[in-house]
């Protein structure tokens, strides 16, 4: 028998829901969840405890179906194009009424969560799946509220996910028959065709990197931070293969958050009340943190086991190449118990550059923090994604793009105007890809070698030390770093041929360049101020 759901929301978009399902389940804590989704054959357990489930088509989210509500208030301020599609509301509201309707006769599970570790900005967000396994990732990476807190409950933001929901492009309005719609103005977000749990996680980040800046002034960002045992904030930014994860997991810190983050006035929040990593290769000696993080109730996706076992082979990669693990926060032994911590000492910016032109790490001013910062620079190689054979640039603004309503340059400037309130917190651009020539002749920078640089920024230890300005790039490189051969530090030094090293800085540089003219219009001139010099090797 469904249960009956007071909302105090106006719109009250869920209420229906509780006079059509067949039976809701609301809040039902983490095993409950894990006994319902093998007891319905959805899942297993593997020998750590970890529930197992399989996504189906779709192991990864699908940019090209992401759509947001044109209204009057999206129509001001969202940055349309190629990552903000826009979609009309009568499209919405009859994709709306039609799910209502799927659902109907059907078991849901609900959930009340909230986004934002900050209570004085956190939204709380009522979940609606059509699976356990869906409520139980929810449970995981949105925050979950004290019990006075759920007796304070709104409605707030509604996500409404039914995988089994196709629907007709010729008819709807969609792209294909998997979408996902944000509604800005009834604060609501459908998800259709797709089983893929990410898809509800980076929603719930787009509505903050637009409610959070036009409302709040904070920050939104797509990084990792943890904190030192003085207290010092630390953030890692970097795109996918750049070591993010890795660096960012560090035994002697402790882990604020591993992906969303806010910059408040005087504070860093996570979004988040939970980790989604990735596990491809994972093993425990590489990343002992997330592996032993792995158990029950942790949701593990699209992974194999060994034949005639249920021990999971994390090298396999039959399904997918992005194997996921969600799990609550507190599975990671040296988590912070409020998810918040100081303004940043240090911010880093990984990059995996595979020509081998960038400096193992450098120190970046203002004007050159907002412009790597707009660049969100990284390059894929062979094995990171199918099809790619040779090195391949991938610019992606703020080191997350697809994440944003609003115009990047906007981003950029909020950064700037933090630094500059902040004038103590030093920005650095560290280079995880590789050395001595570029992908295939060249070899990768040392995993220790970068950690050992990482700490010594944290440390102080490269406070007094002296820098040499790149002649291209303008960045300010160290002539020596504690335990670390002096020789790295400088890429050049590294070419037995310096006439290729030269022609290969003053492409990526022309890369860089090209790339930056998408935002030239709306960028200022400080950031312009910081772009690649060619002059300096045209001479």
């Amino acid at each position: 028998m469904a249960m009956e759901l007071e909302y105090p929301n106006p719109l009250n978009i869920a209420a229906p829901l509780s006079k059509m399902a067949k039976q809701i389940y609301l809040n039902l804590d983490a095993d409950k969840l894990v006994e319902q989704t093998t007891s319905r054959g959805q899942g297993q357990l593997s020998d750590a405890g970890a529930l197992c489930i399989k996504t189906g088509k779709f192991t990864g989210r699908s940019p090209q179906d992401r759509f947001i509500v044109q209204d009057e208030f999206t129509s001001k301020h969202v940055d349309w194009g190629d990552v903000n599609i826009p979609i009309s509301e009568q499209i919405f509201d009859n994709l709306l009424e039609k799910m209502r309707l799927f659902i109907a006769d059907k078991e849901i599970w609900m959930r009340h969560c909230r986004a934002g570790a900050d209570p004085s900005i956190a939204i709380d967000i009522t979940v609606i799946n059509t699976t356990p396994w869906a409520n139980l990732f929810c449970h995981h990476l949105f925050i979950r509220p004290t019990k006075d807190e759920l007796n304070k409950h709104e409605q707030g933001w509604v996500i409404l996910q039914a995988p089994e929901f196709l629907a007709d492009p010729s008819v709807d309005g969609t792209r294909q028959e998997n979408f996902s719609i944000i509604n800005f103005t009834k604060k609501m977000i459908l998800i259709g065709g797709t089983a893929y749990t990410g898809e509800m996680k980076k929603a719930i980040f787009s509505v903050l990197n637009l409610i959070l800046p036009y409302k709040h002034g904070i920050l939104p960002m797509h990084c990792s931070a943890n904190e030192g045992i003085d207290g010092d904030t630390a953030l890692f930014f970097g795109l996918s293969g750049t070591g993010k994860t890795t660096l960012s997991a560090d035994s002697d810190r402790k882990l604020i958050g591993d992906d969303e983050h806010g910059w408040s006035d005087n504070l860093i929040f996570n979004f988040e009340g939970g980790c989604y990593a990735k596990c491809i290769d994972l093993t425990e000696e590489k990343e002992p943190e997330i592996f032993a993080a792995i158990r029950r109730p942790a949701l593990l996706e699209n992974v194999s086991f060994y034949p005639l076992s249920n021990s999971v082979n994390y090298a396999d990669v039959s399904l997918t190449e992005n194997t996921r693990v969600a799990y609550p926060i507190h599975h990671i032994n040296n988590a912070k118990e409020r998810s918040i911590g100081r303004i940043p000492s240090h911010i880093f910016f990984l990059t995996c550059d595979a020509f081998g032109i960038l400096p193992p790490i450098s120190k970046l001013t203002n004007a050159q923090a907002m412009y790597h910062y707009l660049s969100g620079y990284t390059a894929k190689v062979a094995g990171t994604e199918i099809g790619i054979r040779e090195p391949q640039t991938t610019f992606s603004a703020c080191f997350g793009r697809v994440f944003l309503p609003l115009s990047p340059t906007h981003y950029a400037d909020m950064l700037g105007d933090k630094l500059t309130q902040n004038p103590d917190t030093k920005v650095w651009l560290v280079n995880t890809g590789w050395t001595g020539g570029a992908y295939g002749i060249g070899k990768r920078i040392s995993l220790q070698h970068t950690r050992t640089i990482v700490k010594a920024a944290l440390a102080g230890a490269l406070n007094n030390v002296e820098f040499e300005a790149d002649p291209i790039f303008g960045i300010l490189i160290p002539k020596s770093c504690p335990q670390v051969p002096s020789e790295i530090l400088f890429p050049r030094n590294t070419w037995s041929n310096k006439e290729e090293y030269d022609k290969q800085a003053n492409n990526l540089a022309t890369l860089f360049i090209n790339n930056f003219k998408q935002y030239q219009s709306k960028a200022s001139s400080e950031i312009k101020s910081a772009s690649p010099k060619l002059t300096a090797i045209l001479a």
